[in-house]
């Protein structure tokens, strides 16, 4: 039987999910097949469970293809209903431990600790128990809501027991990675606290083991656009350049939707331009129905990823105002960075948590939740700034995006190691 020489496994919440980080493992999976890797594999959910979780979906039929060489794998569930959750993560563990007894070097890298970096770190203890004897690097990237999410609400409730089982499972991985600086210092804070509640050691582990990993953006999908293909797809909504503000995100209250609605209704400029909510989740029925007598609010609610970038290209202005919440808080903000890369109207932001490295010095700043603040900043964008100030932002949020495209990004990742170079 003949094999792959080489190998790359991302275990992800893949697409359709609407997330970054289901992008970031797109981008990594085509930079791998031009860095020497002939054959990747994303290792993800089945399409019905994804539906059942309630998670953001894109339209099934409107999907970007992979590459050749890029598999998409959804293991089905092991075991009947009386093992709810755990059927689908042992089917996940259970197909990684077949690649494994593969005699291929291969890297397996985990995005979102639970339960992914789990699913992992099983599947490589059961192929060593097994005596297959694996040539495998493990590389776990903790993408903000592990941390946000899941570490915080078990220090919050004090369920230090599963926040030491998701640290835990993450420092038994090769490499440890964090989405941005941000996220790094939260893993590392979590962890003292961890350590100050029941005698552990992560924090010093954390602090000398983590590196940050930025998300990884294919610039090329964002470069360059033809002024005629955006007119068309602005055409085709009714809308016309500069003619709106865009909000192109997960409908989400940590988003800061609500407060972009309540500020619209407060804006001079509200005359000039519409408000575009495109995106869904779980805040999308309630906003719609805020708005219901604002004919001026459109929602989109099935944006693909190619009409995206014109969509951005194309607006006065794309606010995203960012609030920190209980459960979430922004930890990078990948649709910050593509909107630089595609150009438009300036971005509108808040500088909440991994945001300002998302924009650098290039985004007009507004306090977080602060809805007269947002009014005053979309009024000054479309009333007031100059064309020259408007094209300065511009050049300045391309030049700093452009540090993650995704092919830098894949290089500083991966870079050759002993373990998976073929003799």
């Amino acid at each position: 039987m003949e094999y792959p020489r080489r190998r790359l496994v991302i275990v992800v919440r893949a697409d359709p999910v609407i997330c970054g980080h289901s992008g970031e493992a797109r981008n990594l999976a085509e930079v791998a097949l031009t860095r020497g890797f002939d054959d990747v594999r994303l290792l993800t959910w089945t399409i019905p469970t994804l539906q059942a979780a309630g998670l953001p979906l894109k339209p099934l039929d409107r999907l970007l293809p992979y590459s050749e060489g890029i598999t998409v794998e959804r293991p089905e569930p092991v075991g009947d209903y009386r093992v709810p959750d755990g059927r689908h993560i042992a089917g996940m563990t259970g197909r990684l431990v077949e690649l494994l007894a593969e005699p291929v070097p291969t890297i397996v890298l985990s995005m979102y600790l639970v339960p992914h970096t789990q699913v992992v770190n099983e599947a490589v203890a059961a192929a060593r128990a097994a005596g297959f004897a694996p040539d495998v690097y493990t590389i776990a990237k903790a993408v903000g809501s592990d941390v946000t999410n899941v570490i915080r609400n078990c220090l919050r409730e004090g369920a230090f027991g599963a926040a030491t089982v998701l640290l835990t499972q993450f420092l038994a991985s090769d490499e440890v990675v964090a989405v941005s600086d941000y996220t790094r210092d939260e893993i590392i804070e979590s962890a003292e606290e961890v350590d100050a509640a029941v005698g552990t050691r992560f924090a010093e582990e954390c602090r000398r083991r983590v590196t940050v990993s930025y998300p990884p953006i294919d610039s090329s999908a964002y470069l360059d656009l033809d002024p005629a293909a955006v007119d068309a797809a602005l055409a085709r909504r009714g809308l016309e350049r500069d003619g709106y503000v865009l909000f192109l995100s997960r409908v989400a209250r940590a988003k800061g939707i609500y407060d972009l609605v309540m500020a619209y209704g407060q804006m001079e400029c509200r005359d000039k331009v519409k408000l575009v909510v495109a995106g869904t989740g779980p805040a999308l029925e309630h906003v719609q129905a805020m708005a219901k007598e604002d004919e001026n609010i459109i929602f989109l609610t099935d944006v693909d990823d190619d009409e995206k970038p014109l969509l951005m290209n194309g607006c006065a202005a794309y606010a995203l105002p960012t609030k920190p919440e209980p459960d979430f808080v922004e930890t990078f903000g990948i649709a910050l960075a593509e909107k630089g890369l595609a150009g438009g109207g300036p971005i509108i932001t808040a500088l909440t948590g991994g945001t300002g490295e998302a924009v650098g010095d290039a985004a007009v700043i507004v306090e977080a939740g602060d809805v007269a603040g947002i009014a005053a900043a979309v009024d000054r964008v479309v009333l007031h700034m100059s064309a020259e100030e408007r094209r300065d932002l511009e050049v300045r949020a391309r030049a700093h995006a452009m540090t993650f495209d995704r092919g830098q990004v894949f290089d500083d990742l991966f870079p050759v190691k002993p373990a998976v170079v073929a003799a």
